[in-house]
């Protein structure tokens, strides 16, 4: 081989190997990427079972119900449209009845969201942007008093 013919492979295997890298970073982030959605979102997005996705808005009141274990169902709402909710796990110490939760996990064939990770806010004043975003579009009145980060 001549010097210009090695040079070429040497930058023909160096742009195949980014190539693959390239690929290989892509795919990793399409597995673990969940879309985020209010309950009034979900009526026009036809998820599909089994996709994983973040659901946020507020733990409707009189909904939390405790079952066997450390089973627990419960409805998030964004005062349009509700989504029952089962989580199996320990729920964090700020999770209750009025408050902005986010839940991420996928609907069942059943149509009942499975979550397997459910965040609550910190304090009394934050809340997360997307879901502050959401609701405000979605016509709820905040009190003012949120922090949104």
């Amino acid at each position: 081989m001549t010097r210009k013919q090695k040079r070429l492979a040497v930058i023909g295997g160096g742009i195949g190997f980014l190539v693959a890298a390239v690929l290989l970073v892509m795919f990793a982030f399409s597995q673990s990427i969940a879309y985020f959605y209010v309950p009034g979102d979900l009526a026009k997005a036809n998820v599909a079972p089994g996709t994983r996705i973040r659901l946020g808005g507020l733990v409707e009141s009189g909904t939390v119900k405790r079952g066997e274990g450390s089973t627990v169902t419960f409805t998030v709402t964004d005062t349009i449209a509700n989504v029952p909710v089962t989580y199996t796990g320990i729920l964090p110490d700020l999770f209750r009845e009025g408050q902005g939760v986010v839940a991420e996990g996928a609907f069942g064939t059943d149509g009942l969201f499975v979550a397997d990770t459910v965040l609550a806010k910190h304090d009394e004043t934050y809340m997360p942007k997307d879901v502050a975003d959401r609701l405000k579009a979605q016509g709820v009145e905040l009190s003012g008093k949120e922090t949104i980060k």
